[in-house]
């Protein structure tokens, strides 16, 4: 039977080891977020533009247009504010010629489909930044406490560098992921609101579409 100290002493150094190992694959990680975040930013901004650009017509117009021009829907869907917005415009226009209301239906469903995948982007960094950040901040820890034992205070000096860079890095990530998602979410249900109304003005007869705010408004808790 191995004694009690040696197994205890067996698994710390076990522990030590994952740790370890996983101090440069957290930090690329946490490098690789903050690249991702920088391009959905610019993403975001991009889509701004088109927002706030002064020859922007309203979504539900160019919804309307795109249905009542179905043959130029793909060209008019052009002046939508974002890219899920203009091919939902166009899947709109595509239905629209079908005269189905289950084909709407479905258009405006996979539209909510593509808002939530889009939104859940945002979602994880706002949860997986600062856990990125924290397992940073801590690997870095144990070697630069070992290396103040024996006196080497330049390396607890690097060490301490890291993992406070770490923790910047994902607070970062998850303060400025949890406002795109609060912004994304807001303007995404204003799109699917304006499709809405395209469509019930098109067709009076057509139901209003009512998972608008509970598909999309769960996705900013």
């Amino acid at each position: 039977m191995i004694p009690l100290p040696i197994a205890a002493d067996s698994i710390s150094e076990m522990l030590s080891g994952i740790s370890e190992a996983l101090r440069e694959p957290v930090h690329i990680a946490a490098l690789l977020l903050l690249a991702l975040l920088a391009f959905e930013l610019g993403r975001i901004a991009i889509e701004g533009w088109r927002r706030v650009r002064p020859s922007a017509p309203p979504l539900e117009q160019v919804a309307s247009a795109a249905m009542s021009d179905a043959d130029h829907a793909t060209t008019i869907a052009r002046m939508a504010p974002g890219p899920l917005s203009e091919r939902a415009v166009v899947a709109l226009a595509g239905a629209a010629c079908t005269g189905s209301d289950e084909a709407i239906e479905t258009a405006l469903g996979d539209y909510e489909l593509q808002i939530q995948r889009r939104l859940d982007r945002t979602r994880v960094m706002v949860r997986a930044g600062p856990a990125l950040g924290l397992m940073g901040t801590l690997i870095p820890l144990a070697p630069g406490l070992a290396a103040l034992g024996q006196g080497n205070y330049q390396q607890l000096a690097n060490d301490l560098k890291i993992a406070f860079a770490a923790t910047v890095i994902g607070i970062l990530v998850g303060m400025v992921a949890f406002a795109l998602t609060l912004f994304r979410t807001r303007v995404y249900t204003e799109d699917l609101a304006a499709l809405e109304r395209a469509v019930a003005a098109r067709s009076p007869e057509h139901p209003q579409h009512q998972r608008l705010t509970a598909a999309v408004g769960e996705h900013a808790a």
